[in-house]
């Protein structure tokens, strides 16, 4: 066609265009106009592409018609970017997938050339493949985050592990990229493979939490990428800081965990009024000791004083500041005059508050200044908008360091009579110099100096001033912050192996205890000190015994060395209780030794494939003519014979003996205990007929380093007149750390040379100790990792549980089929035996 043609198939395909929909004719005249300076025919090509678009999908159309402008600014090769926008007609609701390639296709071109943007098209056209979401969520995800430092390369490495994925979990992109890019970030592309196999592993096992891993959704995802950034841990070293602000500010000031992640922006330190939130990590230990010791200042200086907050608002006209819920007062209103320009404002404030406070620092803290020259020396200025407040900021600071001349507008902050309200006067001077630009809210995190962080950010409890603390009704520097030394959660947590290897070693002393004892109540749990959380020594430790590590879910890790067990023969006897035991159960002694006899090998089994024995195995006769008359060279195990042959088999029971066992008996006739005694002995006595290998061990806990593991027969010990005597003396004690008994148990059984092991756990309750800090989760986890190792060294655990409540948690502890519940306590005595019969088979 000539170009009068072209023209007049154009104008035909507008006027169908307007037939069909008034907005796609609109649409498409609006687009044209960029055109112009092409041929006709690519004119054409466009509109008969923009009306097929339209025509299968109208949000597709419409897309085409309105990215057209922007892209061919960027790529003037029309008929590429069509072609490639064309193929979404594949697939049905695939309108927002070819947005976010029209709008990304000319950039990519632009800055990674054709040959990048055709690789990444086809990327994308793969997953549109596999779902219509996949290949959106690819297409939306922001080319230059997907490109990283290598452009399509680094694109392509990090999809990799994706498409392996897909092919053997069935993973989506769109779950698997947003965890993905923070992952490429921490650990970089080599580090890729590990992240993504360890989120295949947990989606054998469980596709949610598999699922969840990769999202960032779950502690256990998080904490991977979090044990592998570089930098200070500040939960290791949290003794050390805690101490550091004691010494300084003679206020024990709580540490608790900040809500940063990776990908968050920059990692602060901050304050609710009463605790230092603690990201995971900060760059070095310099920043982190200057981060503490300036955040602290805060609440030294009353930048959180009641008295001076309550100041500061009605200086503003409003009466009282306004709480949350939780008794917290939220600085928003300060900032609500500023509308969209509130993060400017809140910058100006932060720094300004920040030079009144350091001022004070550097009084207070000989070598505080020193300290933050050389953090300042290694600031890098980051770019955009906040790389000028950053710049001001650091240069306030030096100057402020060297003694040499401030900011005149910062000048009456430095005075040691300046207050909150002076801080706020002044950044209301500095918000009018307009060389300070606009901020965004990530912006505004990119804003501050190294060792510093937002002051305003976080809703505070207000507290008194810091003189009131400390005036001579507080004579006792701890007497205020007691409370939170006993709140324990509120400290960082730190493990016994960072607590003997922290570096800062000249903190390592055994702290005074002031936490509670504990205790039992009733047949409740016993009361939580709390200790949990702070892994630290807060009392005398026992001496001896065998150490264990302990799960903690939290972190999900192995605490080395945290639990420690300590072997106690067990010399308590009660032979006149046995006695009576026995007779009252004689009926039920009775009818077990029957049932054991049906168990005992009464004739002789054959055993089949022998070198020698009283007869022929004529099927294994058959196999060894057959392969000789083939030329093989088989054995010679043709014979059968007969012999009793007896289970291979050997079994504890271990035997959970905390207080709850001494509680009555809901019935009023007597104590648990008495139904515990009555069973193992009724048990002891059932295996002995069979002549099976046994061990009967007990246990008992006050903390995780005084578990006390009771021997009361062991696998090897004969003269077994005195054993009923000692189980009748059983009695209830302290609280149940199950995890670290059963793994000493694990390691009692590497005595035993059975081939079938079987450990057999009777409990009335839950795990649980003085130090599980309340969280019924934390010892109910280390028991299921102790039931995995159990299993994995080829032991069968199974439990026998007197708990009501106990098919709440047993089933994620051992497993829906490995334990069984007894609700009728009565029927301890005779189930006991006849559990590990049904077992035994």
């Amino acid at each position: 066609m000539n170009e009068s043609e072209i023209l007049a198939a154009c104008e035909e395909v507008l006027q169908h265009l307007e037939a069909i929909s008034f907005v796609a004719q609109r649409d498409a005249r609006e687009a044209l106009p960029c055109l112009d300076k092409f041929r006709a025919n690519t004119r054409l090509y466009w509109l008969v592409a923009a009306r097929d678009l339209f025509l299968h999908d109208r949000e597709a159309g419409k897309a085409f018609m309105r990215r057209t402008p922007e892209i061919t600014s960027l790529w003037e090769d029309v008929a590429t970017w069509t072609d490639q926008a064309l193929v979404f007609r594949n697939w049905v609701n695939s309108w927002h997938a070819l947005d976010g390639f029209l709008e990304q296709a000319g950039h990519v071109y632009k800055n990674l050339g054709i040959e990048a943007e055709r690789r990444w098209f086809e990327i994308g056209l793969r997953w549109c493949a596999r779902a219509i979401e996949d290949g959106r969520a690819f297409f939306e995800t922001d080319y230059i985050q997907l490109s990283g430092k290598g452009g399509i390369t680094d694109i392509e490495d990090l999809i990799a592990p994706a498409e392996q994925l897909h092919q053997s979990n069935g993973l989506s992109l769109k779950v698997y990229l947003p965890g993905a890019l923070m992952a490429r970030e921490v650990v970089g592309v080599s580090g890729l493979d590990p992240w993504a196999r360890r989120g295949a592993d947990l989606m054998r096992s469980d596709r949610l939490r598999g699922e969840a891993y990769f999202r960032l959704a779950s502690e256990e995802g998080l904490r991977y990428l979090l044990d592998e950034l570089p930098g200070y841990r500040l939960r290791q070293h949290g003794r050390f800081l805690q101490m550091l602000l004691l010494a300084w500010f003679d206020e024990l000031i709580p540490l608790g965990d900040s809500d940063w992640r990776p990908g968050k922006g920059t990692p602060m330190i901050l304050c609710d009024g009463r605790s230092l939130l603690m990201p995971p990590i900060l760059p070095d230990r310099e920043e982190a000791i200057v981060a503490a010791l300036h955040t602290a200042g805060h609440l030294r200086y009353d930048t959180y004083a009641r008295s001076e907050i309550d100041t500061l608002f009605r200086a503003r006209g409003m009466s009282h500041p306004p709480v949350d819920e939780d008794q917290r007062m939220t600085w928003r209103p300060l900032f609500a005059e500023f509308g969209d320009r509130l993060f400017r404002f809140q910058v100006l404030f932060d720094l300004c508050e920040d030079i009144r406070i350091d001022s004070q620092l550097g009084i207070l803290i000989p070598d505080y200044f020193t300290r933050l020259a050389r953090v300042l020396r290694r600031a890098e200025t980051p770019e955009g908008p906040a790389g000028y407040y950053y710049e001001y900021a650091c240069r306030q600071l030096g100057a402020l360091v060297e003694g040499e001349v401030l900011d005149a507008r910062l000048v009456p902050l430095i005075k040691p009579e300046a207050k909150l309200v002076d801080a706020y006067q002044t950044a209301l001077g500095l918000f009018e110099d307009n060389a300070f630009p606009e901020l965004t809210a990530s912006q505004r995190d990119m804003a501050y100096p190294p060792g510093h962080g937002i002051n305003t950010g976080p809703a505070v409890y207000p507290r008194p001033q810091y003189e009131v603390l400390h005036d001579a009704l507080h004579a006792d520097a701890y007497a205020e912050r007691r409370p939170s030394r006993e709140r324990q959660q509120e400290l960082p947590q730190q493990t016994p192996g960072q607590q003997q290897k922290d570096p800062d070693a000249d903190i390592n002393e055994p702290r005074e205890n002031t936490s509670g004892s504990g205790g039992r109540i009733g047949a409740g749990k016993p009361m939580p000190s709390n200790e949990l959380h702070s892994r630290r020594a807060t009392r005398d430790t026992p001496s001896g015994g065998f150490p264990y590590p302990e799960w903690d879910y939290r972190e999900q890790r192995y605490i080395d060395g945290w639990a420690r067990i300590h072997e106690i023969r067990w010399t308590e006897t009660a032979s006149k209780r046995a006695n009576r035991i026995l007779e009252e159960y004689a009926g039920v002694l009775k009818r077990m030794r029957k049932s054991l006899e049906m168990q005992r090998p009464t004739r002789p089994a054959p055993r089949r494939h022998q070198p020698d024995g009283d007869e022929l195995d004529m099927d294994a006769t058959v196999a060894y003519v057959t392969e000789k008359r083939a030329g093989l060279s088989p054995d010679g195990l043709i014979y059968r014979r007969r012999a009793a042959q007896h289970r291979d088999i050997a079994v504890m029971l271990l035997a959970d003996l905390s207080t709850s066992i001494m509680a009555r008996h809901a019935s009023g006739n007597g104590k648990l205990i008495d139904r515990v005694r009555s069973g193992l002995i009724l048990f002891s006595e059932a295996i002995a007929s069979l002549g099976d290998p046994y061990a009967i061990f007990g246990f008992a806990s006050k903390h995780h380093d005084n578990v006390n593991y009771f021997l009361i027969k062991e696998f090897n010990e004969s003269g077994l007149s005195s054993l009923n005597a000692r189980l009748a003396a059983v009695s209830g004690r302290l609280a149940s750390r199950m995890g670290a008994a059963i793994r000493h148990s694990i390691v009692r059984f590497e005595a035993v040379e059975s081939h079938h092991r079987l450990l057999l756990l009777l409990t009335d309750g839950r795990p649980a100790d003085y130090d599980d800090g309340g969280d019924p989760r934390y010892l109910q986890d280390d028991t299921r990792m102790a039931m995995k190792e159990a299993r994995a060294m080829g032991i069968t655990p199974f439990c026998i549980t007197l708990d009501p409540r106990g098919g709440e948690y047993l089933p994620s502890i051992f497993g829906p089929n490995n334990f069984v519940l007894i609700d009728q306590v009565d029927e301890l005595p005779a189930r006991l035996p006849e559990i590990y019969l049904r077992l035994r088979r």
